[in-house]
């Protein structure tokens, strides 16, 4: 089932107070505060914010373009995902995603990754994309991803990815 909640709205990262955001991880924190309006204006990464119904944000995550490495992957994962036989891959990169410790148990992380593989499988006819990766921080994160289906690089336990036809099927059913 893919969660919804009404009151909340996802937009693209402008003018936003981001001060008040805090996830626990202060990277994530610092890169909020101090430089996803940088990596918007420069197009470095396309920033996302959810924002609770008195504008406070309450998550955000990142979009950016990348590439797979074909000898990344095992032989039988190309043929099994027919994907073409080029050295490089074109790939989403979901670069960080993030839900405010104020938010907790809302399933916020949810909304927020579902929106990101919304906007990916929505941009694959103008941006060509097989898959969307990410890059997990620790056993919790990975358990998140996989229960939506990503995918352990086999020589890369740190990133994870998800067929674009994966995508595709959660939400065209």
């Amino acid at each position: 089932m893919i969660p919804s909640h009404p009151a909340f709205r996802i937009e693209p990262l402008a003018d936003h107070d981001r001060s008040a955001f805090s996830c626990g991880v202060e990277p994530l924190d610092r890169y909020l505060r101090e430089r996803a309006g940088q990596d918007a204006r420069k197009h470095a990464a396309a920033p996302f914010v959810l924002l609770a119904p008195e504008n406070r944000i309450a998550g955000y995550y990142t979009l950016s373009s990348t590439v797979i490495l074909a000898d990344n992957l095992p032989e039988e994962d190309l043929k099994k995902l027919k994907w073409p036989r080029y050295p490089q891959l074109p790939a989403t990169l979901i670069g960080r995603l993030a839900r405010d410790v104020a938010f907790r148990g809302q399933r916020i992380g949810d909304l927020l990754l579902l929106d990101a593989l919304r906007r990916a499988f929505d941009n694959v006819g103008t941006v060509a994309s097989l898959a969307v990766i990410v890059d997990v921080k620790d056993e919790n994160a990975r358990r998140f991803y996989s229960k939506y289906g990503f995918l352990s690089f086999p020589d890369a336990q740190n990133r994870m990815y998800l067929p674009m036809k994966t995508v595709e099927r959660l939400f065209t059913g």
